[in-house]
């Protein structure tokens, strides 16, 4: 795509480093995908239950399912990125994310009308099936790829001064996600759902999609620049290389112990955190928590994750990235033993608060800066691509894993059981998580 990098300008005539731009347009590339995350559409869930012939199982059980499809389709459509560039994906992105919300304006008007035509006699199963379509849609358009892309494309213009670039825009992007849900719920309370749905497609599949051709390069090489602005003088330093002597392929860096333990650290969290979020009301209802207390978690847990990212975003330029991984899952048994014994004294929801604060911090940085550093830029799409995968579909079985546990028991304590578990096991395992080329 080296032809392309100066149309309709060259970034080198720039008055400023274009990476500082490239930042900025992937922090909002972030932002657009929040159509596709899950509090961007645990807002419409309610409007749907009210409006479209379906129930909350079966709704759940779609998201479920586009979820998880989603997540099959990632590590090819990283394989794409690394053929096709940023901008040419993140162009597919915005612009089938925004058909995919289109479409979901729509379904009740396609259920109806496959209904008066006798194409399908089953509403309720008619609207399961293209809930389902239209979940996966939004989830890989959004969640998956757009997300993927503009996360990559600004690793790939910072090299000594990645955590620094990760921790701006991982701070932009929190505040942003923070924010999203009482937007969200006002453009419903002004449009109604069809109405805010209708006008994050406009934005996003004719807005953004303009704004990805403008300023979206997928490499400073393309455009006759090079990392962080200024070629730096190899001299020695305390800090570990930002990137290995070569590139590896998906299959080589499958075979190595630190892919997998940074990988299923991240899929547990997912798993976890996705499932608690999902029923938090419910699980501080089953141990006598109020539903205030419930909700009250996010905010003291949010501002502990900005300032852990920023942090910790800024040092992985210095240190091994297998330190943060033993405080990352230092964060998880934090979380997952106070999940047990919550209810049973103040310590355990504060521990629940700065366990959850302590991984959602680290986890936007291992998820941002590990694979560049481990593995190149090369085959960084598939790569990223496989893991995010393995991360998907954590988060799609975390709701019905605490679900089920208490269908079970009667309460959660057997998934955070299993979690606690899994996590001291990771735990152990990640002071043996270096770089594959140590």
């Amino acid at each position: 795509m080296k032809k392309h990098s100066n149309i309709p300008f060259a970034p080198s005539r720039f008055p400023v480093f274009f990476g500082w731009i490239i930042l900025a347009a992937g922090t909002l590339g972030m932002l657009m995908s929040i159509p596709g995350q899950t509090m961007g559409v645990s807002v419409f869930t309610e409007n749907l239950l009210d409006d479209l012939e379906i129930n909350r199982n079966n709704l759940s059980l779609a998201y479920l399912i586009g979820t998880v499809g989603s997540g099959l389709l990632i590590t090819w459509a990283g394989k794409m990125y690394d053929r096709y560039g940023a901008r040419v994906m993140a162009f597919i992105a915005g612009a089938m994310l925004g058909l995919m919300l289109l479409y979901l304006t729509r379904v009740d008007a396609v259920v109806i009308f496959l209904r008066d035509n006798k194409s399908f006699a089953n509403s309720a199963l008619t609207t399961f099936i293209l809930m389902s379509f239209g979940f996966w849609g939004i989830r890989f358009f959004g969640q998956g790829l757009l997300t993927m892309v503009s996360r990559n494309m600004v690793m790939k213009w910072f090299n000594k001064k990645r955590g620094l670039a990760n921790g701006i825009m991982g701070v932009f992007a929190a505040f942003g996600f923070s924010l999203a849900p009482k937007i969200l719920n006002q453009f419903i309370e002004d449009l109604e759902w069809k109405g805010a749905w209708l006008l994050l497609a406009v934005v996003i599949g004719i807005g953004f999609v303009s704004f990805v051709l403008l300023f979206y390069r997928d490499n400073p090489v393309d455009c006759g620049l090079v990392a962080d602005g200024q070629r730096i003088a190899n001299k020695k330093s305390k800090r570990p290389p930002s990137l290995p002597a070569r590139d590896y392929t998906l299959a080589e860096a499958r075979r190595t112990r630190a892919f997998w333990l940074f990988t299923l650290a991240q899929m547990i969290s997912a798993l976890y955190i996705s499932g608690l979020t999902f029923h938090v009301v419910s699980v501080f209802d089953s141990v006598g928590l109020d539903k205030s207390t419930a909700i009250g978690i996010f905010v003291p847990a949010s501002i502990i994750a900005i300032i852990i990212q920023f942090i910790a975003s800024w040092v992985s330029d210095y240190i091994r990235l297998k330190y943060l991984l033993i405080f990352f899952m230092f964060g998880m048994i934090c979380t997952t033993s106070a999940l047990i014994t919550l209810g049973n004294s103040q310590l355990s929801y504060w521990m629940l608060v700065g366990g959850n604060g302590i991984t959602w911090g680290l986890y936007i940085v291992l998820a941002a800066v590990t694979w560049p550093r481990f593995f190149g830029l090369k085959n960084l799409g598939a790569i990223s691509g496989f893991s995010l995968s393995w991360l998907v579909i954590g988060s799609a079985l975390g709701p019905y894993l605490f679900s089920l546990a208490f269908d079970m028991k009667g309460s959660y304590d057997l998934v955070a059981q299993g979690s606690l578990a899994v996590s001291i096991i990771l735990f152990f395992l990640s002071f043996r998580a270096n770089n594959p080329t140590e």
